[in-house]
């Protein structure tokens, strides 16, 4: 995209149900990761993150635990949700939660334009309900479990919990009336549901025929009162799905919603259905623009099954960041994982990856480079003479790999943009190899090409600091400062991404500082004893 467009981006609002587990921590990464890109690009960014707590589900759990539900959802909030953005360095602009006046009124400004304008009638539903879904399920959701406590009855094919039979009086949204809107949107606009195999289910579940969506619930009072009939509260996806909207103004501040508006939406791909369906015919009963994307990841696995607390297969994401720190987090999640897909964790291919790519790969690099700098120029970048086929093989890779990182991020591609920009480790560990400064040093003759080598290889870390900055944002920090770029170029976050790639941007004469150990060694990594929750 254009340097200065908009570009907001939001994760799914979260259930304040329990405390969070890697699996909405790698969700909150992703989304921070394209964030940091795009503000680094000079994009109009906004990050949005937050909290869902309305709905049954709250309710039910906030009653086993002897409090109300804002009770429950403010502890939650506090000591479990907003903690996990501080641990894994999450850079949002903004933090909603449903239960905040300003996201409630506007539901009801929404929910009477739809009322008023006639797609909002009243009727009867009964259907088979997942509490833990907040939805209504379908048979073909379901599955008749023949083993275990639930033995003979239909269960959520997500939860592995039962579901229950309601019959409720509701008011429903005529969301039938969009099917052929909705399809057409997916085959004008084939980027607006990625990836493509989310694409492809969510446009045959469309083509199967959609029924109108019940959107109020009598038989319970923990959420938003549906405004013309206050014994009704507003079903919660259809509360949650507008916070998207009611964080950036609408119907409260026009200029502020028709700047940020529309969203990228970033979610997981167990309720894509409810972002790349029902929010979109929402949006289009109320006359307002459809989101630019709602791309679906994939889930983490832990032992061949998705991430859940209730099948104690979650891991919090501080049992990683306290031995690894949070940029080892935020590396191997987005790197070892093809984003999009199901990927599964292992603490063992966390320690590998840590100390064959970050410590022994990035880190010891970075080491190096600046310690020569230091030793055989006394902390001056020496100016580069004439370059070598071997300096020029360096800057290409550089260039590419900034071009070629942009082209993957606009994809939400974000593994493959690693793995462009770690083109660039690989080429300075093999440059710093093959042309040995250190035998350099010792020859007087060659000192010229001592400069040429070590500014190259400074010169390349300038460019891994700027494109990795948003993916490791501690570590870059800190070889941003221990290069001189700091004194030199101005602050990091200021460093144009996109012109990442255009040499020779770190000036000669910059004064290098000590740089401690990026990714200091781990002695005795983590097992699946000492990390499983």
């Amino acid at each position: 995209m254009p340097s200065g467009e908009s570009f907001y981006i939001t994760t799914p609002i979260f259930y304040v149900n329990d405390v969070p587990h890697i699996g909405h921590a790698y969700t909150e990464v992703a989304a921070d990761v394209l964030a940091r890109w795009h503000r680094q690009a000079g994009d109009d960014t906004w990050l949005l993150t937050g909290t869902d707590e309305h709905g049954q589900k709250i309710l039910r759990t906030a009653v086993a635990n002897g409090v109300e539900p804002k009770e429950w959802a403010d502890r939650l909030v506090d000591s479990a949700w907003k903690p996990l953005l501080e641990t894994i360095d999450i850079a949002n602009d903004d933090f909603i939660r449903t239960t905040e006046a300003r996201h409630e009124d506007a539901v009801a400004v929404f929910l009477q334009k739809l009322h008023d304008d006639g797609f909002i009638y009243s009727g009867e539903y009964e259907g088979y309900y997942c509490v833990g879904c907040e939805e209504y399920k379908q048979l073909d959701d379901l599955e008749l479990t023949e083993v275990g406590d639930y033995a003979g009855q239909l269960v959520c094919r997500i939860h592995s919990r039962p579901v229950e039979i309601l019959r409720e009086k509701n008011y429903f949204f005529k969301m039938s009336e969009f099917q052929d809107a909705l399809l057409d949107l997916y085959e004008t606009q084939p980027d607006f549901v990625q990836p493509e195999s989310v694409r492809n289910e969510i446009i045959q579940f469309v083509r199967q025929g959609l029924s109108d969506l019940s959107i109020s619930r009598s038989s319970f009072d923990w959420g938003i009162k549906v405004p013309w009939d206050e014994s009704h509260v507003v079903y919660v996806w259809f509360d949650a799905l507008l916070n998207y909207a009611t964080a950036v103004g609408y119907g409260a501040d026009d200029e502020r919603f028709a700047r940020r508006w529309p969203a990228y939406h970033l979610v997981g791909k167990d309720i894509a259905r409810f972002h790349a369906v029902i929010w979109p015919a929402m949006l289009m009963a109320a006359g307002l623009p459809v989101p630019h994307k709602v791309f679906g990841h994939g889930w983490l696995l832990v032992g061949g099954e998705k991430m859940s607390k209730s099948k104690l297969t979650g891991i919090a994401p501080q049992q990683i960041t306290d031995t690894f720190g949070s940029d080892a987090f935020r590396y191997y999640f987005l790197r070892a994982i093809t984003f999009g897909q199901d990927g599964s964790f292992s603490w063992e291919d966390l320690s590998a990856r840590y100390q064959a790519e970050l410590a022994n790969g990035f880190g010891n690099l970075a080491s190096r480079v600046v310690a020569m700098v230091d030793r055989y120029y006394d902390g001056v970048l020496p100016a580069p003479a004439e370059y070598a086929d071997a300096d020029l093989a360096v800057q290409a890779t550089v260039a590419k790999a900034a071009a070629d990182a942009d082209a993957a991020i606009e994809r939400f591609a974000i593994n493959e943009a690693i793995a462009a920009i770690w083109t660039i480790v690989d080429e300075l560990n093999g440059y710093v190899t093959a042309q040995e400064p250190w035998v350099l040093a010792k020859d007087e003759a060659q000192r010229a090409r001592l400069g040429t080598v070590l500014y190259t290889a400074s010169e390349g870390l300038r460019a891994l600091a700027v494109l990795l900055a948003p993916i490791v944002p501690k570590a870059t920090a800190k070889l941003w400062t221990a290069l001189g770029a700091e004194d030199a170029l101005g602050p990091l976050a200021e460093q144009r991404i996109r012109e990442a790639g255009a040499w020779g941007a770190l000036p000669a004469g910059s004064t290098v500082r000590a740089l401690e150990a990026l990714f200091p060694r781990i002695e005795e990594p983590a097992t699946a004893d000492s990390g499983a929750a």
